[in-house]
C-alpha cells in the first residue's frame, strides 16, 4: 500500500465549504482508502491506497465531494515519498525554526507559463522570497504572511494549475502522519 496525502483547497475556511473532519474520513474510507487520518479541519487527508496514481486519486476525490456534498473543491495529492522530497528540497532551511513563516503551495502540475512570477521584482518585496521547485512553490515571509506583499503578488500570478497552500508546520505534520 502506498501512503498518499490529499490536500483539499478552501475547506472550512471562513464558514465556507463546510466539510467536517469526520465526514472527510468517512468519504475517504468509502472510496476504499485505509488507515485514514485527517489533520486539522482544513482538508488534509492521509491514507493508504493500493497504488492509484495521485492524479487519479485527486480526480476521484474531487468528483465524489461534488456528488456527495455539492461542493466544488480542488484537490491536489502527493505520495508520502513526494511529500518527503518536498521537505528535503526546502530552499529556505533558515525558516524552519519559524514554521509559520514558510508556506508551500502544492501545484497539480508544473506550470507551463511562469512569466508573471518571473517578472516579479523580488528586491521590492524583501525580505520575503519565493522559489518555484517543480510542482511546489515555497514562500518565505519572515515578518508573517498576513503582511506580505509578495504573498499577495504571487497569489495574483496565474499559473494555470490547481494550487493549495500549507504552512511548514502542517507540511511536516502531514509527513509525520504519513510515516506513522
Amino acid at each position: 500500500m502506498t501512503r498518499q496525502i490529499a490536500l483539499l483547497r478552501g475547506i472550512n475556511v471562513g464558514g465556507h465549504n463546510s466539510f467536517p473532519k469526520a465526514k472527510q474520513r468517512e468519504l475517504a474510507e468509502s472510496l476504499g482508502f485505509e488507515d485514514v487520518s485527517v489533520l486539522l479541519q482544513t482538508g488534509n487527508i492521509v491514507f493508504a491506497d493500493p497504488g492509484t496514481p495521485p492524479q487519479e486519486t485527486a480526480r476521484v476525490l474531487h468528483e465524489r465531494i461534488a456528488a456527495d456534498l455539492g461542493l466544488t473543491v480542488p484537490v491536489v495529492v502527493r505520495t508520502r515519498d513526494e511529500l518527503a522530497a518536498v521537505v528535503a528540497a526546502n530552499p529556505f532551511p533558515r525558516a524552519v525554526p519559524e514554521p509559520k513563516s514558510l508556506h508551500v503551495t502544492f501545484l497539480s502540475a508544473v506550470p507551463a507559463d511562469t512569466s508573471r512570477l518571473d517578472a516579479l521584482d523580488l528586491d521590492a518585496f524583501a525580505p520575503d522570497q519565493y522559489r518555484l521547485v517543480g510542482r511546489e512553490l515555497y514562500l518565505w515571509c519572515p515578518d508573517g504572511i498576513g503582511r506580505s506583499k509578495l504573498a499577495a503578488a504571487v497569489s495574483r500570478a496565474p499559473l494555470g494549475v490547481t494550487a493549495t497552500a500549507r504552512n511548514w508546520n502542517t507540511v511536516t505534520k502531514l509527513l509525520d502522519l504519513a510515516d506513522a
